[in-house]
């Protein structure tokens, strides 16, 4: 066909029904549909999969051999495609040593800037290092004003003290005459005798000269009576020198390079009644003795020996034993176990026992008191040792455990001293001193990471953080948020001088503009040396964008999934920009959204359904976004036509904050009933603020990208409340303290975290459906007969799994040079289980049709059995009803995986005084299914729990009771809150980005048709 296309046939990956699509190229592409319609399955599964064979099959057999292998996908044909590129959502880099700097190259950039026109100081004392070469220090000597008299002075010793005669027996041998000997000028010929318990500084006299200028000769000066200023009256006087036309003082600069060799590399200019210079022909502090290798790139890097920091090999932080990990419980006395690295099943080991008791004599507590009450001094000598005196300790008993169960056997009575070294210098000990991993996961789980005191977490030795420009060093521009930034390296071509412009140029270019493509997407507030693991998926998803549009390719397939998730509405008129920017370069840009002003911006779209699952894999519509919105079988083109809406509440429930004045003035919100009030959280970028949640209400959390949500809600709020009610380790978000708590008995954060790491783990393991199945199993009298378990239907035990595979289904074939080959195993045909165990069936249905059974059509299944229905039913109802009971968990997307846990949370009895946390739940969901998640949302807030998301889909935010508005901007310039209430009085708010969205979304007037209908009124 025409080569501007990309024509399918035939695919039929996953529940793709055997479809034809025509893809016009070089276009912004949008593939949408309901949740599980099989958009995934067409653009990666099968468009990108096909394209990256194509590619990998294109290589040698021996280079394809360190490539990932590929699969065909199940498609007939595929014409017009070009090279892909795939941009996921998939978690970023766990590996520590990765940054957005480094993801993005842009930290490459900055350590070959800072390698080429850096300027190098003294770790110690600050002072800026040059290396000159003989012909630079001559040139600079030359400057100096005319008729200055000067000594070139060659250091020797500097504040050493002894009497240092070798010194000047050695420089009257090299026939030197005179030398400068703690400031004053000495001839050889003398005999010195000096204080050997003092510190003395000698430097050797090389030549005294004059500068004349336009003179091109040296010669002898008349004498004068007296000499010169500072110099004895009976010391010859100096030579003139001078240029003329350019040229050097051939004496001037033989006398500098015989300085330079007799004081290693360093020659010293001494202006008569003037200052005093120092040049070196090194990277070398004159003064403190410091010296500095060659300055090259890797200089800069974290990643090297020769840029690490040493104590913390360039990550920034290290692993310490946290107090707080070690005693988490203060209410506990040492009796009780308090000190949990030393404790077994609540109480303390015996040995230990002895040990403390001994020093409790010593400093006045005993084992019952609560730790809580032990005065400071009493604590520290428990934590970190006691050196004064050695510490007695009598066992008595005969054996005790140790915390691995293990029996340890002493003597009776038996009695001994030794210095008691504490708890926290003790495992430090254990964890240097082993070899067992097992001992150093066991110690890991008391420590915490805390920034490297040696380099204070900039990951880098001080020689290369002594490197500058424009005073700041390479960690401190990493440091800057990504707007700040990009104006830093915009100034620089007016900051630094023309030879260094000369020089840096092309790097100050290509810095700019990946920095101008990572603030166009929307990411201006997160800065470079954030840690890669730190990233949520769309901020991830999005860095590797403007990644790809730094590149500068043309001819290439981009496939993106959900690039909007994170985004705030205010930002993605942005991102829309820079994806047709990437389109104009010459590529097409396929993208598998669902947010509308996406769809609105497209040049093609392609809506796949009707359903879900089994019901999709269909193309319902495919054209512009006109012919979208008049197809009537398009329910995505329905929603974008205005036929069908997710409605507005008629009713809100109530949420009146208690707002109290603070002796300063300042607002702040106290416990006035049920509310939860937050005082002071000031974690990241939060601006010590006081923040009112009202609980038993719908509770959105919104703002810009980067303008402290998830440091509000996750970071503050959620590990503050777990540490209080779970005693998590995790280290809670800073804040004053947290009003309320008394009224929630519960909290469940549902993020986006995969339900398992392996194909093992899957929906109906997750939910807790799969017992009750298998207990059914066993019931059948077959099974009774035979003996079986409900264990008997594990594939993941022996018994009645298939050995063959193991029970994955599957087993995969090493093909050597060509693509490892996974193919259904022979012995169970895919099924998991062995023979016996599919000998069993449970009206009608073996374990393995269960299993691959959609939750919808185990409902109709199990409709007359509570136990299973009610777990399925929540499934459902969140719109998982597509999803096989035994879908691999890695095959679940975030939106997906997130869904599963809140079904599971459904499905658990409640209390009525839960508080559930969301961050971005509407990942992944098309508008019915928003529509969907809302009702289940909303019912759990009838039930008295409250439910706090963080969200940016506006249809989500109008549903809410209670709005919290963060800002105004991201990073810095966020961290206040802008407005609170419910979206109508958010929507007037006109400070507030997100209530000019929200205003359109609940049809109400603008601020100046407000104004309008005064004036006519």
């Amino acid at each position: 066909m025409m080569p501007d296309f990309i024509v399918i046939k035939g695919a039929r990956e996953h529940n793709l029904k055997n479809i034809d699509v025509v893809i016009p190229k070089n276009k912004l592409v949008v593939i949408t549909g309901v949740s599980g319609s099989g958009k995934s399955s067409l653009a990666f599964d099968t468009i990108y999969a096909e394209g990256q064979r194509r590619y990998v099959e294109s290589l040698s057999a021996y280079a394809r051999q360190f490539l990932g292998r590929m699969e065909k996908p199940d498609v007939d044909h595929i014409e017009g495609l070009s090279p892909a590129i795939s941009i996921d959502q998939k978690g970023p880099s766990h590996n520590p040593r990765s940054t957005v700097g480094t993801m993005t190259e842009i930290y490459d950039y900055l350590r070959l800037l800072f390698a080429r026109i850096g300027h190098p100081h003294c770790p110690k004392c600050g002072r800026e290092i040059a290396r000159q070469t003989v012909q630079q220090i001559v040139d600079a000597v030359q400057e100096i004003p005319q008729g200055s008299r000067i000594m070139i002075l060659a250091p020797l010793l500097s504040d050493r003290k002894g009497e240092h005669q070798a010194i000047f027996q050695d420089l009257r041998k090299a026939g030197f005459v005179r030398v400068r000997l703690d400031g004053e000028i000495h001839d050889l010929s003398e005999e010195f005798h000096l204080d050997k318990n003092k510190k003395h500084t000698i430097e050797v006299m090389i030549d005294r000269l004059q500068i004349q200028k336009g003179e091109n000769t040296t010669r002898p000066l008349p004498n004068k009576v007296g000499g010169w200023e500072g110099l004895p009256s009976n010391c010859p006087l100096p030579n003139k020198v001078g240029s003329g036309e350019g040229l050097l003082s051939f004496r001037l600069a033989d006398s500098i390079e015989t300085a330079l060799k007799l004081g290693s590399g360093v020659v010293l200019i001494s202006i008569v009644g003037g200052e005093e210079v120092l040049f070196s022909e090194h990277f070398a502090c004159v003064y403190c003795g410091v010296s500095l290798g060659e300055i090259e790139p890797s200089t800069f890097s974290f990643n090297s020996p020769r840029g690490a920091c040493p104590a913390c090999t360039g990550l920034g932080c290290k692993l310490e034993i946290d107090p707080n990990l070690a005693i988490p419980d203060k209410e506990l006395s040492l009796a009780e176990g308090a000190i949990q690295p030393w404790s077994r099943n609540g109480n303390l080991s015996t040995w230990y026992s002895s040990i403390l008791e001994s020093l409790g004599q010593r400093y006045g507590f005993s084992l019952s008191t609560a730790v809580k009450n032990l005065t400071e001094t009493q604590l520290n000598s428990i934590l970190y040792g006691d050196g004064a005196e050695a510490v007695s300790a009598v066992l008595k008993q005969v054996q005790d455990e140790d915390r691995y169960g293990r029996m340890r056997h002493y003597n009776p009575n038996c009695s001994s001293a030794s210095n008691f070294e504490g708890v926290i210098p003790y495992l430090e000990r254990r964890y240097r001193e082993t070899d067992s991993d097992a001992v150093r996961a066991d110690i890991e789980r008391y420590m915490s990471s805390h920034p490297c005191p040696a380099c204070q977490g900039k990951r880098l030795k001080p020689e290369s953080l002594a490197v500058t420009i424009r005073g700041r060093n390479i960690m401190d521009v990493t440091a800057l948020p990504v707007a700040e930034a990009l104006n830093w390296v915009e100034e620089l071509n007016n900051k630094i001088s023309p030879r260094e412009l000369t020089i840096a140029t092309q790097i100050i270019k290509e810095t700019r503009a990946r920095l101008g493509f990572l603030r166009d997407i929307g990411l201006s507030y997160v800065t470079l040396d954030r840690p890669s693991a730190t990233l949520s998926g769309g901020e991830a998803q999005r860095i590797h964008l403007a990644t790809q549009i730094g590149s500068g390719l043309s001819g290439v397939l981009y496939i993106c999934d959900e690039p909007t998730v994170g985004l705030h509405a205010a930002d993605e008129s942005r991102l829309i920009a820079t994806l047709k920017r990437l389109r104009d370069l010459g590529n097409t840009v396929i993208i598998v959204e669902h947010d509308e002003a996406m769809m609105r911006a497209a040049d093609h779209i392609i809506d796949m359904g009707p359903g879900a699952g089994k019901n999709g894999g269909a193309i319902v519509a495919t054209g512009t976004l006109s012919d979208i919105s008049n197809c009537p079988q398009s329910i995505t083109g329905q929603y974008l036509s205005g036929a069908r809406q997710i409605p507005i509440p008629q009713r809100r429930r109530p949420a009146v904050p208690c707002q109290i004045r603070e002796e300063d003035g300042r607002a702040s919100f106290r416990s006035s009933g049920k509310e939860l009030a937050i005082k002071g959280a000031r974690e990241n970028n939060l601006k010590n603020i006081d923040v009112h949640i009202p609980l038993g209400k719908f509770v959105c959390v919104t703002g810009v990208s980067g303008s402290g949500k998830s440091s509000l809600i996750n970071e503050v709020l959620y590990k503050n409340l777990a540490r209080l009610f779970y005693k998590a380790k995790e280290r809670p978000g800073k804040c004053g303290g947290i009003i309320g708590v008394e009224y929630i008995d519960k909290v469940v954060n549902i993020d986006q975290s995969p339900i398992g790491r392996t194909p093992r783990s899957n929906p109906a393991t997750y939910t807790g459906t799969f017992t009750p199945i298998r207990e059914f199993f066993a019931t059948v009298p077959e099974a009774r007969m035979r003996g079986y378990p409900p264990g008997r239907f594990s594939f993941n035990v022996k018994g009645g799994r298939c050995e063959a595979c193991q029970g994955a289904g599957y087993v995969q074939i090493e093909m050597q040079f060509l693509p490892n080959v996974t193919v259904p195993c022979e012995v169970c045909k895919g099924k998991r289980y062995n023979r016996e165990a599919l000998d069993i069936r449970f009206k009608g249905r073996t374990i393995a049709e269960i299993l691959d059974m959609t939750v919808d059509e185990a409902l109709v299944f199990f409709s007359h059995f509570p136990k299973v229905k009610a777990k399925l039913e929540t499934l459902r109802d969140v719109g998982l009803g597509y999803i096989c009971l035994g879908q691999p968990a890695p095959t679940l997307s975030g939106g997906e995986a997130q869904r599963v846990k809140l079904a599971t949370e459904l499905s658990r009895r409640s209390t009525g005084r839960t508080l559930y946390i969301l961050d971005e739940p509407t990942t992944g969901l098309s508008f019915p299914d928003i529509a969907c998640l809302l009702q289940v949302l909303q019912h759990l807030v009838d039930y008295g729990n409250t439910v706090i998301v963080i969200e940016h889909h506006l249809d989500v935010i109008k549903n809410a009771d209670w709005i919290i508005d963060l800002g105004p901007g991201a990073g810095e310039e966020g961290g206040y809150i802008i407005a609170t209430g419910n979206p109508e009085e958010i929507a007037q708010k006109t400070e507030s980005y997100t209530g000019q969205y929200l205003r359109d979304k609940l049809l109400l007037p603008t601020a100046k048709e407000n104004q309008k209908v005064k004036c006519k009124s």
